[in-house]
């Protein structure tokens, strides 16, 4: 029996170029699971591999700027000139239906949602080495070396930030790195916060009456 029904917001986050899509698409071929992806929206032209409402909701800046107005984004942010972030009303949806919703962001959104979802979960992937986090990020062909540059940077500044998130999960190997978070996910639904309620009622136990 399930005794935790509640929607889980599930926030996997880290420095870019660590492997989070990567570990993402892993975590959603295994099988026995009720996860649901919550896509980011960007401002930033599509990679050529990339499908509008895939890997991201691509707008524009106006567009992007109207939501942060109306409040209709759960966290964004700016970076070499592009906004990321993740729309409000879609996660809220799919938390209310019971899913269990996946952001797949970088650092500084993280904190944001850490600040107005209390109960999400906080998975930081972090690389075997600073070392392999630099290589990839130079070897990703898809930007200038100013813009490579910047990330580098950044991602030296985010690393320093692990010990906020719940779970840090090293990207050693893309299977045992998804293996570990669906591990956290089961333990999450069975934490005591999330399931006395529903198992006071269950067993007819008054709030802290012990046996």
């Amino acid at each position: 029996m399930k005794l935790d029904d509640k929607g889980l917001l599930v926030v996997i986050s880290g420095p870019s170029g660590v492997g989070k899509g990567t570990i993402r698409s892993a975590l959603f071929e295994m099988e026995g699971h009720d996860l649901v992806y919550s896509v980011s929206m960007t401002t930033r032209k599509p990679r050529s591999d990339e499908i509008n409402g895939r890997e991201y909701w691509f707008v524009t800046k106006e567009e992007f700027e109207k939501k942060i107005k109306e409040n209709k984004m759960l966290e964004y942010a700016e970076f070499v000139g592009n906004y990321y972030g993740t729309p409000l009303e879609k996660v809220d949806e799919q938390l209310k239906a019971g899913k269990e919703v996946v952001l797949e962001i970088e650092v500084n959104g993280a904190m944001q949602v850490r600040e107005r979802v209390g109960d999400a979960v906080f998975i930081f992937i972090a690389p075997p080495s600073y070392e392999a986090l630099e290589t990839r990020l130079r070897s990703r062909g898809t930007e200038d070396t100013e813009h490579i540059k910047e990330r580098i940077e950044k991602a030296k500044k985010e690393l320093g930030l692990a010990y906020q998130y719940d779970y840090i999960v090293v990207n050693d190997e893309v299977k045992n790195a998804a293996d570990k978070i669906m591990a956290i996910i089961r333990a999450e639904h069975a934490r005591t916060e999330r399931t006395i309620y529903k198992y006071n009622s269950l067993l007819g136990v008054k709030k802290n009456e012990k046996f």
